[in-house]
This record gives structure tokens, C-alpha cells and sequence, in this order.
């Protein structure tokens, strides 16, 4: 990251609490939820890569540093254990899903199985983990916090477009999900080294 881009994340990060920024994207991955959900036939692709993109942002911070500093602030090891395994579920879901495809018979029952998981895992940790973050972690730490997650939006690709009239799904910038996930969480994890030498 240039030294440009280092102070607008430092900047941004004291204006937003973590635990807001975190709820703002639960609310995005709800309504692109909706819209895979609503969308007919191969009009489900534009949302379903949105949705790909912040979910790999999201996890992946979470996994990196809101995880950890939950359990190191009073949040108990099975909890956050089990956002864990259901992180990890959802991962392998979301990559079968991609390999299927929107235009798949079976797509849409699968799909819906998988949103209700993802509203269900994002309530929980709205219960469980947002609120002792608040309650034992300073406005500093959470600002602190809130730069990593933009860290993980900053590294991300954008949204993938059709190239050429194939599919966007087939781009190879954009990447199957495990990949755009492991794309985000090394950034995240070189970001978190770094800024526990400085």
C-alpha cells in the first residue's frame, strides 16, 4: 500500500467504528442476498459476484482481526470457534455455488439454503461478538480495527464485467471464490503484521 493510500485508510478509520462498518456490511450482504434471490435466470450474476466481493472482504477481515481481538476481549473460545466453522462452511458453499452457476435447475434452491445461513451466522455475531467488542475495546481500538476492514475493501476486485459476451463468472481477474477470499485475507494478514511493528 503507497504512503497516499496508508494516511486515507488511518484517516478514514478514525471517522467509522468498526462494529458500524461491520453492521453496514452485514445489511449490503443482506440486500444482495435479496437480489441474487429475486433476480430471474442470468441476472442473479451481477449480484452473486457483488455478493462473492463482500463476502471475501467481510470473512476475511473477521478472520484476521475481529476474531482474534473478540476472543482477547472476553468473547468465549467456543463462540468464536463456531463463527469459525461457519465462516468456513460458507466458503465452500459460496465456491460450489460459483462452480454451478446462476443458470443451473438447481441454483436457486441451493442458494436459498445458503442466504438463510449467512443472515443466521450474521445475527449471531451481531449478538455474541459485536457487543462485548464495544463494551471492552476503546473507540482507538475500534478505528484501529476499522482500517483493516478497509484494507480487505481496497485489495478486493471490483466487480467483474462481461468481456467479450462471456460470462463474467469466467473472469480470470475476478477469480473463483476461494481465491478472491485468499487474495484478501493475505492482504489483510501482511497489513496486520505490519502494523504490529510500527
Amino acid at each position: 500500500m503507497s504512503p497516499v493510500q496508508e494516511q486515507l485508510f488511518r484517516s478514514s478509520a478514525h471517522d467509522q467504528d468498526v462494529v458500524e462498518l461491520l453492521m453496514s456490511q452485514h445489511n449490503q450482504i443482506k440486500q444482495l442476498l435479496e437480489q441474487v434471490q429475486a433476480a430471474p435466470g442470468l441476472s442473479k450474476r451481477e449480484p452473486f459476484e457483488e455478493l462473492v466481493r463482500l463476502l471475501a472482504v467481510h470473512e476475511s477481515a473477521e478472520e484476521e482481526v475481529i476474531h482474534p481481538t473478540a476472543r482477547r476481549v472476553a468473547v468465549n473460545d467456543q463462540i468464536v470457534d463456531a463463527r469459525l466453522q461457519e465462516e468456513q462452511q460458507a466458503k465452500r458453499e459460496l465456491a460450489e455455488l460459483f462452480e454451478m452457476g446462476p443458470e443451473h435447475r438447481e441454483f436457486d434452491q441451493r442458494f436459498r439454503a445458503f442466504a438463510e445461513r449467512v443472515v443466521e451466522h450474521a445475527e449471531m455475531e451481531e449478538k455474541e461478538e459485536f457487543g462485548p467488542l464495544l463494551q471492552h475495546s476503546s473507540a482507538a481500538q475500534r478505528a484501529s480495527l476499522a482500517t483493516a476492514v478497509r484494507v480487505a475493501e481496497a485489495v478486493a476486485p471490483t466487480r467483474p464485467h462481461t468481456v467479450g459476451g462471456e460470462s463474467a463468472l469466467s473472469n480470470v481477474a475476478f477469480g473463483p471464490p476461494l481465491a478472491v477470499f485468499d487474495r484478501v485475507r493475505d492482504a489483510v494478514r501482511d497489513w496486520r503484521r505490519q502494523s504490529e511493528q510500527s
